[in-house]
């Protein structure tokens, strides 16, 4: 294994920010803090990027900082778009929304992306689905005040009916139906993955959705090839590639799933390609309250195949 590929360390972003966990303040980072982290696992091509960071003092300058995770959400959400992650979000995502209405719900469902970044995929939701004939609400939420007023701005100069919150997705105050991601799951290791998806098991709450890289021997691979080919900054290759070799296999997020959140069938969607034994990109763990498992099925129709066991 390469030392950049230990699916073991963190990623560097993980890093770079960080926020008290109960007041949301900013706190300072200092760079040798994390040299050492990267240092103990001889990750050579980290201990670069980090040493090229802003800093004062020691301590990571926040206004570089902010300016170099908004070019690499900006590359990210070109990679998105290259993807057609939106088309992908919105094929699963309607099927799961006339699932509910059929079961009887009439009320607004709030959709909420946790860990949005700067909002493409609320943003893409909002600018080609008709809201008002859904009667959805879209909103996306991130601790990272920087990212979050980003995701406001181009939703403003987009005109777009959405809103971006500096906040704890499952916080009361912005309780949601739906709760969706994409690229954040994998952030979640051990007992923090468990906590993660226990905090689904909301009464309100219908369904969720999390699309990730799919866990699978030449994803690294594929990932550092596409990444070089295509991202500009250090830290967006770095933790691209290791953003595949962390992402968990199908076993460990549905047994996570069902174990933590028990009054919802959790199973995996769009594993293979076609019918085929070729794995996808990505993938995505859905989690459905259990009297909407047939119809989620029935909505999908010929795309029912991509639909793994969901109990």
């Amino acid at each position: 294994m390469f030392p950049a590929w230990n699916p073991a360390q963190p990623e560097i972003t993980d890093l770079i920010v960080q926020h008290d966990p109960h007041t949301h303040q900013r706190l300072p980072v200092r760079k040798q803090e994390l040299l050492e982290v990267f240092h103990r696992f001889n990750n050579r091509q980290a201990l670069r990027a980090v040493h090229s960071l802003p800093e004062k003092a020691g301590v990571l300058d926040d206004r570089g900082i902010d300016a170099l995770l908004l070019t690499v959400h900006w590359e990210m959400q070109r990679l998105a778009e290259e993807f057609y992650h939106g088309h992908r979000v919105w094929q699963l995502l309607r099927c799961v929304l006339a699932s509910i209405r059929q079961a009887g719900i009439r009320e607004t469902l709030r959709v909420a992306d946790v860990g949005c970044g700067i909002g493409y995929t609320t943003r893409w939701l909002a600018a080609n689905i008709p809201l008002a004939d859904y009667n959805i609400e879209l909103l996306g939420m991130d601790l990272n005040s920087v990212l979050i007023a980003e995701a406001n701005r181009l939703a403003s100069a987009e005109r777009l009916p959405c809103q971006f919150f500096q906040q704890d997705a499952f916080s009361p105050e912005h309780s949601s139906h739906i709760f969706l991601s994409t690229g954040v799951i994998h952030h979640f290791r051990g007992p923090a993955l468990l906590e993660f998806l226990r905090r689904h098991d909301q009464p309100d709450v219908q369904a969720f959705l999390h699309f990730d890289f799919q866990s699978w021997f030449l994803a690294p691979f594929g990932s550092w090839f596409f990444h070089y080919l295509r991202m500009r900054t250090a830290i967006a290759r770095h933790d691209g590639v290791l953003s595949a070799a962390r992402a968990h296999d199908a076993r460990t997020l549905t047994e996570a799933a069902r174990a933590t959140a028990p009054r919802f069938a959790a199973g995996i969607y769009g594993a293979k390609i076609w019918n085929t034994p070729a794995p996808r990109v990505f993938h995505s763990l859905i989690g459905l309250r259990r009297n909407l498992v047939p119809e989620l099925r029935r909505q999908l129709g010929r795309h029912a195949t991509r639909l793994g066991e969901l109990r």
